[in-house]
């Protein structure tokens, strides 16, 4: 059986944002990006310079950013969030040695803050939330892991920022390959704020992926396209879910339903439906679905084109019919990788009664190369 890949792409963090909570008249607000944000591109160094010139002038002027709720149904009661007067210089000198860009500098400073015996809870879960983020740009995941841990349990921030921690807490856990942690965190992230964040979708049925629970899986990216159907990488998902819980009636049925409603847009789709179709010795209509994409020039001839075209040969011949199986052999030979296409070609020629035809086919294979060479040399010799 061809099966698509059952990996997803490791995601990526999300971003928070720096918003200093303070008990006094004029807080600093700083909303910034903070690393690789899920949808949406990392703010360039420019752009953090604009954000700390804005949190300047908000200073300034007493003025506060609202903030919407990312999570107005969340059950968790939202702490008052605040940093002491003696906390806030340290914070804002942590964040703007974050923004300087030094990884190393700024875990130090977030440890120095959050094990510091009079920070309160929000100047330690913020500490623990930058270090996080800051060890996860060196890939030191298993660090990451524990600072999101324990930002998570100091317990203070407020809710948007609480959250953000643990969905990248799961993020990291998944990255380091440890699927129970990361099904664990969704799905506590999932009951605690009732959200339907694709992210925090996705990445729950990635982990069920991961832990082998496919059909489960499945029914996760399921239902997030029939709530998005222009959802590409959740079809894909379900697709290759369905395919590993053996499923392939229902990978079938997504990917021609978005193929009936012209919503197949790339090689991957198309290269999904019809390796589905082979899957359930639906020859005919891997075909039509392999023409369609040639004739949109979305397929390109290749080496993957080759092999389909052989598995539709291969059966073909098996139920005797010839004329399927030369027709096909002819497309595979020329654009396989190597010459088992064109030596089963020199064979049905042979079958065929066409010895020229024969002769070459078995040259090509053996300027391919074939496992059987002695075999070829005898077919490219007229024998």
């Amino acid at each position: 059986m061809t099966t698509l890949s059952t990996r997803i792409a490791r995601p990526t963090l999300l971003a928070f944002a720096l918003a200093l909570a303070l008990p006094v008249a004029a807080p600093v607000a700083m909303a910034q990006s903070v690393g690789p944000a899920t949808g949406q591109p990392s703010m360039s160094p420019k752009q953090k310079r604009e954000a700390a010139r804005r949190a300047k002038e908000g200073k300034a002027t007493g003025q506060k950013a609202a903030t919407p709720a990312q999570y107005p149904q969340a059950t968790r009661e939202e702490p008052e969030a605040n940093a002491s007067r003696r906390g806030a210089k340290k914070l804002q000198d942590l964040v703007e040695t974050y923004n300087a860009g030094d990884d190393a500098a700024t875990v130090a400073a977030a440890l120095e803050i959050a094990t510091d015996a009079d920070s309160n809870a929000y100047e330690q879960a913020f500490a623990y939330q930058i270090a996080g983020t800051a060890v996860s740009g060196t890939g030191d995941d298993a660090a990451a892991a524990e600072y999101f841990t324990k930002a998570i349990e100091a317990n203070g921030l407020g809710n948007n920022d609480h959250y953000t921690a643990m969905l990248n807490l799961a993020v990291v856990q998944y990255t380091l390959d440890k699927y129970e942690d990361a099904l664990a965190t969704i799905e506590r992230f999932l009951t605690e704020t009732r959200s339907d964040k694709p992210e925090a979708l996705n990445l729950r049925g990635g982990a069920l992926m991961g832990l082998e629970r496919y059909a489960e899986a499945a029914e996760v990216y399921a239902a997030q396209v029939a709530a998005n159907p222009e959802d590409k990488v959740a079809r894909m998902n379900a697709v290759a879910a369905y395919q590993q819980a053996k499923q392939d009636d229902k990978a079938v049925a997504l990917l021609a339903d978005a193929q009936a409603k012209g919503q197949l847009g790339d090689a991957n789709e198309y290269r999904a439906l019809y390796v589905s179709y082979l899957n359930s010795e639906r020859d005919k209509d891997a075909l039509a679905v392999i023409e369609e994409g040639l004739a949109k020039g979305i397929l390109k001839e290749g080496p993957e084109l080759a092999r389909a075209f052989m598995i539709i040969g291969q059966n073909a011949y098996f139920i005797e019919d010839e004329a399927t199986a030369l027709a096909m052999y002819e497309r595979a030979a020329p654009m396989a990788d190597d010459g088992e296409a064109a030596l089963n070609l020199a064979k049905l020629y042979v079958e065929a009664g066409n010895k020229a035809k024969a002769k070459a086919a078995a040259e090509l294979a053996l300027s391919k190369g074939v496992k059987d060479t002695a075999q070829a040399k005898r077919l490219a010799a007229g024998k």
